[in-house]
């Protein structure tokens, strides 16, 4: 050990001495002392390795203030939520990884309203006894759909394998072939067929299916007929699909229950927002299936959530199932279907009160007035290293919802103004706008950095300028 490796380690204070500090009183009032203690204690023990690997380590490195800081900044990241929220610029609206639907400011005040102590969800204040937790949003969804019941689930994955197990269990349930999808999560209809503990009865083809198909595959192992929307992708060209309505008529011909899987899901025609026509549940039910099936968090505009609606009598099954309680929403999923069902009783100001219908609206004349009122923040923050354009590009509805649809949008292009090591630059950019307060989520694609803007609305845009002076890049 040399005398100058000596020196430094008999300067690290003892961690009794630093925690009599009045800076270390002042952590132990912010963070708790137990926490302190254990910063402080990981400090003096990383100070002591890095002395005996000989590496670099100042006189300052040791000095109390210094040490302080140090666990100032270890607590911070430590204490730090790890789930937050971010900027979305991907271009993907409706975004797995990033949360799906942006809820209404009316969905998030009914969240707090019920989170901060008791509620009712399950107590029936007019009788004073137990009620049911579905009462809060069943009506409404009756109401708004045309169904005679509903229940709810923790999504929509649960809530086919629920109306799977309840009503087909050990027996067949006839699909058409092209029908058998796989979306994210490795969520596949045989899998689930067989985990819910039916059989799967594939008719048809990959491309086209008919009516035969179906009757022919009928028996008394039959257990329903079931019609699977395929919200991820199109099959085209020389295809055949029953229609919803043949189904229901030789369904209920041979006394068995019609079920469609709606998948992503909506309550109302997408054409007047100017989107393309998207299966609404009213549509569903309205063909004849006796319950219908779609999620919560995509095109509806709300929580995650599998919503089942239809005839009382199979909801009735479906919710004595003992698998419904392991897939119940709890109390502030339901607070905030019921806040999004109020506001769908409201139809003329839908786009204007969903998020998820106001984004996928949004012109490309306001997206484009929002990239060149930022733009200049972030081409001056980034400096001569990088240049910032606008560009015209596509947006993406996401979560298999209208796959082939895309969304005529503006983005930020941001490249680097060196010829080489373009890729290594931008990854040092991706990881910069990632370490923002508030992170921001692009895509590298053709060699530059893009922000689709179509997320990023007028009232959030302060919020975006405000945080850029922090972006580091190496």
């Amino acid at each position: 050990m040399t005398d100058s490796t000596a020196t430094l380690l008999s300067s690290i204070p003892s961690v009794d001495k630093l925690l009599r500090t009045a800076d270390a009183e002042t952590l132990i009032d912010a963070f708790g002392r137990q926490p302190v203690t254990n910063a402080v204690r990981d400090d003096l023990a990383a100070l002591r390795q890095s002395l005996a690997r000989k590496d670099d380590v100042a006189v300052d490195d040791v000095s109390a203030t210094n040490i302080l800081a140090r666990v100032v900044a270890t607590l911070e990241a430590d204490l730090s939520p790890s789930l937050k929220p971010v900027f979305n610029l991907t271009g993907t609206v409706l975004h797995t990884n990033l949360g799906r639907a942006p809820l209404p400011e009316e969905a998030i005040n009914a969240i707090a309203a019920v989170s901060r102590g008791a509620s009712n969800l399950e107590f029936n204040l007019t009788t004073g006894k137990r009620g049911d937790r579905d009462v809060h949003v069943e009506d409404k969804f009756a109401e708004l759909i045309g169904a005679e019941a509903a229940t709810i689930v923790n999504n929509n994955a649960a809530a086919v394998l629920l109306m799977l197990n309840a009503l087909a269990l050990r027996k067949e349930v006839i699909v058409s072939r092209g029908e058998l999808i796989e979306i994210g999560g490795a969520f596949r209809i045989p899998d689930i067929m067989s985990r819910a503990g039916a059989k799967l009865r594939e008719v048809g083809t990959t491309n086209r299916t008919h009516p035969k198909d179906f009757e022919e595959a009928i028996s008394p192992k039959t257990a329903m007929l079931m019609k699977i929307h395929t919200s991820n992708y199109e099959v085209q060209g020389f295809t055949a699909a029953v229609s919803d309505t043949d189904l229901a008529a030789l369904a209920h011909k041979n006394d068995l229950p019609f079920v469609i899987d709606l998948g992503s899901g909506t309550m109302t025609d997408l054409r007047q927002f100017g989107l393309p026509h998207e299966p609404t549940a009213q549509e569903a039910l309205a063909s004849g299936a006796d319950l219908v099936s779609f999620s919560g968090d995509k095109l509806l505009g709300g929580p995650q959530a599998g919503i089942i609606a239809g005839r009382a009598d199979l909801i009735a099954k479906v919710k004595k199932n003992p698998m419904k309680r392991a897939m119940r929403c709890d109390k502030m999923t339901i607070a905030a279907l019921e806040t999004i069902l109020r506001l769908y009783a409201d139809p003329d100001r839908l786009a204007e009160r969903i998020p998820t219908l106001r984004l996928l609206a949004r012109k490309q004349e306001e997206i484009r007035a929002t990239a060149t009122r930022i733009s200049p923040a972030l081409d001056n923050t980034l400096g001569d290293r990088y240049a910032v354009a606008l560009d015209q590009c596509q947006s993406q509805i996401g979560s298999g919802s209208l796959p082939a649809e895309r969304l005529d949008s503006v983005a930020l292009v941001i490249r680097p103004t060196a010829t080489k090591g373009v890729g290594t630059a931008l990854k040092h950019l991706a990881t910069a706008l990632r370490s923002l307060p508030m992170p921001v989520i692009g895509r590298i694609q053709d060699d530059a950095f893009w922000l689709d803007l179509r997320c990023l609305e007028p009232s959030n845009e302060e919020a975006f300028i405000s945080q850029l002076n922090a972006i580091t890049i190496k």
